[in-house]
């Protein structure tokens, strides 16, 4: 059986971030859950971060320098994706959803997703429901019944005893390595026929937001 590939998204802003720590422990738990499975797998983690100048300029221009097409890419050609983004102001970050605004909006559809999300406290663990699982369900992605939260203080010594961050870890890793063994292994795609992705007829405008008509 073909290997799969899990593109992670991280949107965090700080560099180390704690939105990336809890990206690495949700990749590194779904690997363990598919190597269970018998399936092999590899992860293609996705600093958003460092594509910030390029998002916006895409948003602008509608054209993606050759670092978000790659990103682009990886995301819509892998088998499953696990995001993670910090809350701000109650909801995901302006990074993480102009990501998301420059994908076509058919990309995603059948994707299975592990969500995670991190704030300072736990009284933002809502969002994860209210905000982002909502987008990725309109978007026809089929996002796990789990969403992994993080506050600070899970990761330190007086972390949540009633349901500590690595149990939520392993159980989202659970559902979405399930989920990924339920699917035959995504198709692979040449990056320069954009219609490899999205059939016929679609162009490679519409590929990256659909901004080249406007």
């Amino acid at each position: 059986m073909s290997a799969r590939r899990i593109a992670v998204v991280s949107a965090g802003l700080s560099n180390p971030s704690s939105t990336r720590m809890l990206a690495d422990r949700l990749a590194s738990s779904t690997l363990a859950a598919l190597a269970e499975r018998e399936i092999e797998a590899s992860t293609d983690v996705i600093e958003l971060r460092d594509l910030a100048h390029d998002i916006t300029n895409n948003l602008l221009t509608g054209f993606a320098p050759a670092p978000l097409e790659e990103a682009i890419n990886r995301v819509v050609s892998a088998d499953a994706l696990i995001v993670v983004t910090p809350i701000l102001s109650t909801s995901y970050s302006g990074l993480f959803k102009s990501f998301i605004d420059v994908l076509d909006p058919d990309a995603l559809t059948g994707k299975p997703v592990l969500i995670g999300a991190n704030a300072g406290t736990a009284r933002h663990s809502l969002a994860i429901d209210y905000a982002i699982r909502p987008l990725f369900t309109y978007l026809h992605a089929e996002p796990v019944s789990t969403g992994v939260f993080a506050a600070s203080s899970d990761w330190g010594a007086s972390a949540d005893q009633v349901a500590p961050l690595g149990a939520r870890v392993e159980r989202g890793a659970r559902e979405l390595a399930d989920a990924i063994a339920r699917r035959e292994p995504a198709v692979e795609h040449d990056p320069f026929d954009p219609a490899s992705y999205l059939g016929e007829g679609r162009s490679f405008g519409h590929l990256l937001g659909g901004l080249a008509g406007e």
